[in-house]
């Protein structure tokens, strides 16, 4: 019996426990794909799909709401696929195990799939329920939304006909999310040399781990610890006083969660091992000292490995180190239009060895399009000073908010009548499908909602259950009234 089986609303928490069942990682969304073409086909609803794998399933108006606009309802079919490192999880073929205390729904060590699971749960739920009334119903589900908003972009204009959406991915209830920023990847190669260990070297693995990580949009504002640059500034600042070989160093996984894990392999003189230790530990110190505020586990460990044969040139090692240590992470500005709101950031995302060459990705975002296009040349041109090639993901737009949007306005006064006050209008630090879309499709009246989900992108994700329930309502409530 599933932790979920007996919670409100049924349909809705139905269909998320099949989807946490269905393995359904970035650019791998087949199988979620077909549950819903499946439930299509079951219900006696009409389906499309487009070629990079879109759906759009078609929910005709209830009788004598024939007349009303149609609404497209709109969610992502992809999650991100994190784990802690000394969890046993193969997210190809292993269910997503639920762990449910009190209020709070998470998963066993791995991301939950909240984001967007509950999102295409909540569309699901209202297609299959017939007893609802509204007007026409368009849902929208996208592919790869996290690793590149690659379904959004590749929309064409036959897929929809409405000119309301919900979008079904945010993650605060009792906020209505009116604009988001844009962003773009830029990703740096730097060729690196070899050279042989000489001399009596003894070799070790050094690995950072125990930080939060996070949502490198939604959380950027936190200034979680990033394990790819406290390992960097470990390892710059003890290369000032040790002459050690680095052999390896690798860290992060997607470009759009903060790097909760990093290791390098390094090998040193025995004659100077313990000092090279202690000079470590000092760092690591240091660094739990400034942000156990907010990473309270972070930890470096180090471990004895067999002697390593190889490892990158003293100017490689030089170069590199120097390139992680410079570039920049976490907020840049903040915005000067709306308290509290970052206007830029970057996340360093992953850094690994592949040959001959350091690969390094990095995630920018800003509200302002040329904000974001000067903090991605100020990266470019840190990267050509160390030699190295940088190419850059064309950026994907912002949503500008729309204050005067007439759903907007029917949306904060459904929610004034349901819950007695005024719901809270933000736009975020985190790209969202809307400003695709939005700019594909001119005119189109959109807000952003959902129930309330923390942590996305990192193990330690979790949705709110009694939000869950208040949120569906709130939804039904305003599909009625459109």
């Amino acid at each position: 019996m599933s932790v979920i089986e007996n919670l409100e609303p049924k349909l809705l928490w139905k269909h998320f426990d099949e989807i946490r069942k269905i393995p359904h990682c970035s650019k791998h969304e087949d199988k979620i794909r077909n549950y819903i073409l499946d439930f299509a086909k079951q219900h006696g609803l009409k389906s499309k799909t487009d070629k990079p794998g879109n759906v759009v399933i078609l929910k005709p108006a209830s009788s004598g709401m024939e007349d009303r606009p149609v609404v497209i309802l709109q969610s992502h079919m992809d999650m991100v696929c994190e784990k802690n490192s000394d969890v046993d999880h193969d997210f190809t073929k292993d269910p997503i195990k639920l762990k449910l205390k009190g209020d709070i729904l998470t998963a066993d060590g791995t991301t939950l799939g909240a984001d967007d699971g509950i999102g295409v749960a909540t569309t699901l739920a209202i297609l299959e329920d017939k007893t609802l009334k509204h007007g026409s119903v368009e849902a929208l589900f996208t592919v790869d939304e996290e690793t590149g908003l690659t379904g959004a972009f590749a929309l064409k204009s036959d897929m929809l006909t409405g000119k309301i959406m919900f979008n079904i991915d945010s993650e605060d209830f009792g906020v209505i999310t009116v604009g988001c920023a844009g962003g773009g990847d830029s990703k740096i190669s730097l060729p690196l040399k070899t050279q042989p260990t000489v001399g009596n070297v003894v070799s070790m693995l050094i690995k950072i781990s125990g930080l939060r990580g996070g949502h490198s949009g939604v959380d950027a504002h936190e200034q979680r610890g990033n394990a790819v640059k406290l390992l960097a500034r470990i390892l710059w600042k003890t290369s000032q006083n040790h002459d050690f070989y680095l052999t390896d160093i690798k860290g992060g996984d997607k470009h759009n969660a903060i790097p909760r894990e990093s290791n390098a392999k390094i090998s040193i003189s025995s004659t100077d091992r313990n000092k090279f230790i202690s000079d470590l530990k000092a760092e690591e110190k240091d660094i739990l000292e400034e942000i156990k505020p907010i990473d309270p586990n972070f930890k470096m460990e180090i471990e004895d490995i067999e002697k390593l044969d190889t490892a990158l040139g003293k100017d490689s090692q030089v170069k590199l180190l120097n390139l992680l240590h410079g570039l920049p992470h976490g907020v840049d500005k903040m915005s000067y239009d709306i308290p509290g709101l970052v206007e830029t950031s970057t996340n360093l995302a992953t850094v690994s060895l592949d040959g001959n060459n350091a690969l390094i990705g990095l995630s920018s975002r800003s509200s302002i399009m040329s904000a974001l296009q000067d903090f991605r040349d100020r990266i470019h041109a840190i990267a050509m000073l160390s030699g190295a090639k940088v190419t850059e993901e064309t950026p994907y737009p912002g949503w500008k908010p729309n204050l005067k949007s007439n759903l907007l306005a029917l949306s904060k006064k459904i929610f004034k009548e349901m819950y007695g006050e005024e719901p809270t209008v933000e736009a975020i630090h985190a790209g969202l499908e809307c400003g695709i879309i939005g700019e594909k499709f001119p005119g189109m009246d959109m807000i952003s909602i959902g129930p309330t989900i923390k942590y996305p992108h990192s193990p330690e994700e979790q949705v709110h259950i009694s939000t869950v329930d208040k949120f569906y309502k709130y939804v039904l409530k305003i599909l009625e009234a459109v």
